[in-house]
């Protein structure tokens, strides 16, 4: 681990960011079609009625329009609440059950469930930054989702959401960086040995 990776990752965080947000409405709308599509068919294939996701926010692929297709299928949906110490809360999810926590993220207004309800998901699907193609995943910097994937009793298969150019050759890693088993782009589903 190098002395200089948070630094790093700071300008990387802030290059994504800049670069989501400066994409073209076409380029959005087309990417935000894949990734419903790429999501659904990886939900399809591993047979999930239960998912663990999270509420997309505007500089995010989003994540929403996934969320109430699995709720039309009839799938359980569980997303994350941050807590003080760091680690997330699970609530069930019903369309238009959402609100906003401290830090200004979405987050669903179901009854908490605690960290451990997510050990029983078929998929756990997660935000990131940037992915390399090793499956280490960067995500933006509060650990949320590094805490809750290396406490995890049963771990799911789990699966970043970043836009094509997010996949890239490799990422600053720290030593409570946790990997993904696959990503999902709008152009398709990438799985991890």
């Amino acid at each position: 681990m190098s002395e200089a990776a948070p630094q790093l990752k700071a300008a990387l965080r802030a290059d994504a960011r800049e670069r989501r947000r400066t994409m073209t409405l076409d380029a959005q709308e087309s990417s935000a079609q894949g990734i419903l599509t790429q999501l659904q068919t990886l939900v399809t294939e591993l047979g999930a009625k239960r998912i663990g996701c999270y509420l997309s926010t505007v500089d995010e692929p989003p994540t929403r329009e996934f969320i109430e297709w699995a709720l039309e299928q009839e799938m359980e949906v569980l997303l994350p609440i941050s807590r003080d110490d760091g680690l997330l809360d699970w609530a069930h999810f019903s369309a238009g059950d959402e609100g906003v926590d401290r830090l200004g993220m979405p987050i669903p207004l179901g009854d908490l469930l605690g960290p451990v309800a997510i050990d029983t998901v078929d998929v756990l699907v997660v935000p990131a930054s940037l992915v390399d193609r090793d499956g280490m995943r960067m995500g933006w910097g509060r650990g949320y989702f590094d805490r809750t994937l290396g406490s995890m009793g049963h771990r799911p298969p789990v699966f970043a959401v970043v836009y094509d150019h997010e996949v890239v050759d490799s990422v600053p890693r720290e030593t409570h960086d946790q990997p993904v088993d696959g990503v999902v782009t709008p152009s398709g589903i990438i799985r991890f040995q």
